[in-house]
């Protein structure tokens, strides 16, 4: 099969300390490389973002979290596909995925490998 050349490239981030997460294009493995990776991708259209709630020692998803809400409440959310939250942290997974959804995010949970 063919794959059309013209096609744009799929943008798969993903913020997790330790999964390879062998679908995505860029990892950060703590929150403000996670930061940091988003707002290089301000103003392109990222088809996947996957979060990991906890991010080894007391760093957590949370201030990626806050940026993609000041990014909303301020009328510029960040253009995503979908995010996928697949901590292994039940109720820091059911946190994010609240915060996201409310500010119109699509957030699913996703089962951590």
């Amino acid at each position: 099969m063919n794959k059309d050349s013209t096609a744009p490239a799929r943008i798969v981030l993903g913020i997790d300390d330790l999964r390879a997460l062998p679908g995505a294009t860029h990892i950060a493995r703590t929150s403000r490389e996670g930061v940091r990776l988003l707002e290089e991708h301000r103003d392109v259209a990222i088809d996947e973002l996957w979060l990991d709630h906890d991010l080894g020692g007391d760093d957590s998803i949370m201030p990626v979290v806050t940026l993609l809400e000041e990014a909303a409440f301020n009328g510029r959310p960040f253009h995503i596909g979908m995010v996928f939250v697949h901590s292994a942290n039940p109720s820091g997974a059911a946190t994010v995925v609240r915060s996201l959804h409310r500010w119109n995010y699509r957030v699913r949970r996703a089962t951590a490998d």
